[in-house]
């Protein structure tokens, strides 16, 4: 059987920026084609683009990963019965999530140890780890902790029922939101409630070589005036490049849709959740950028090229053709040789494996630079990419019924 899988290729200049930085600081680069590059890791950009979907979605469709699950939870359970006291939600939130997740649910004893110091309330237990669940699996898992409570009263014995802890389990493992049925979870202590990735996200690397450079910085203090005292107030470096990044992203169709499930709404059609799903990540991933040191560079650029291609075998990822990297002319620039280097080579891998036919592909194009691109694909705007992509998706997933 075919496979449905969407490649979203993007050509992103970004002029002087940290937009990802290493543990000293500075902007993380890769070796590529012997070369070293620019980079921003998959970590970066997923973010980037997951922060862009509370734009573009309902929150009933988003999730939260967080460390302060029982919080949340609790917020919940206080939502649906305001008379309850902080204290018994969050205990029944924590039972809540043990159950679901098998995750140790513990105040942190440093925030435990300072708050007893100082005659605070006891801080909220939180998970050693992230925990990523969706708004409708704690709205599931708060109307279960609130049975608990108004149950027995004993929430320890009621998650410790077995149809109750399965129930928890039960709530944990449906109704996905679009960010864990993109990009996954994983939960340590119970793997059998892990959801696998439908997106697979390249690490952005520039099509040419790259030096970090260092920027040397002085603050002037506002106060300083005619007292004799006119040097800096503060002095300091940041690091940064500037690079045109090949970026890349490939969804999983199939994946996305077992991870969804059906529709959410009697009256709306099972496609509709995977269509809102691809139409979000292409305009989240497309359009969004990580906001490392974004107040100090103002990078706020939107990608010179976006190229989709519709396949029904594996995704192909074309870094390829920047194995050797680009270089600027005399006049400068890497996007044109960037365009041109990609235009050319994609066409050759595709007819080689013999993909072509079975690919349809639109691009979003900006300026006279990004001309050899232009026979790739149906020429569109990033709005119509979205639309005409979710569609197509939508009517493939109606073919097989």
């Amino acid at each position: 059987m075919s496979r449905t899988i969407v490649d979203v290729h993007i050509l992103h200049t970004v002029p002087p920026s940290n937009l990802n930085r290493d543990d000293t600081g500075a902007p993380k680069t890769a070796v590529y084609g012997g070369v070293r590059r620019a980079r921003v890791s998959s970590q970066a950009w997923k973010r980037a683009t997951r922060k862009a979907f509370e734009s573009l979605l309902d929150p009933s469709e988003l999730g939260v990963r967080t460390k302060k699950v029982a919080a949340a939870l609790a917020e919940r359970i206080s939502a649906l019965e305001p008379s309850l006291a902080r204290e018994t939600a969050l205990a029944a939130a924590a039972e809540a999530v043990h159950a679901a997740t098998g995750a140790k649910i513990e105040p942190p004893k440093r925030k435990s140890a300072d708050a007893a110091k100082g005659g605070a309330d006891a801080p909220a237990p939180e998970s050693s780890y992230l925990m990523f669940l969706s708004a409708r699996q704690f709205d599931a898992l708060a109307v279960l902790a609130l049975e608990g409570i108004k149950g027995s009263g004993d929430i320890k014995a009621f998650f410790k029922n077995r149809d109750n802890k399965a129930r928890a389990r039960e709530a944990a493992v449906t109704r996905h939101s679009v960010d864990i049925a993109l990009f996954g979870r994983m939960v340590a202590d119970s793997s059998d409630i892990n959801v696998d990735a439908a997106a697979q996200v390249a690490h952005a690397i520039s099509v040419h070589a790259v030096e970090n450079e260092t920027d040397y910085f002085t603050a002037v203090d506002d106060r300083n005036e005619g007292d004799g005292e006119s040097g800096a107030g503060m002095i300091g470096t940041v690091d940064f490049n500037s690079a045109t990044l090949y970026r890349y992203a490939a969804l999983d169709i199939d994946a996305l849709s077992r991870n969804l499930g059906q529709g959410l709404r009697d009256d709306e059609p099972v496609t509709d959740p995977v269509r809102r799903a691809v139409e979000a990540f292409i305009k989240g991933f497309a359009a969004s950028v990580p906001t490392g040191k974004i107040n100090t560079f103002g990078n706020q650029t939107l990608p010179d090229a976006v190229v989709v291609k519709l396949r029904t075998s594996r995704p192909v990822n074309f870094v390829g053709a920047f194995e050797t990297p680009v270089r600027a002319d005399e006049d400068g620039g890497h996007l044109a040789k960037a365009c041109a280097a990609l235009a050319a080579y994609v066409p050759n891998v595709e007819h080689a494996y013999g993909v072509e036919k079975d690919t349809h592909t639109w691009v979003v194009r900006v300026g006279p630079g990004t001309e050899p691109l232009a026979d790739l694909g149906t020429a569109v705007t990033l709005p119509e990419l979205t639309d005409a992509v979710g569609a197509a998706v939508a009517a493939r997933l109606e073919q097989r019924g």
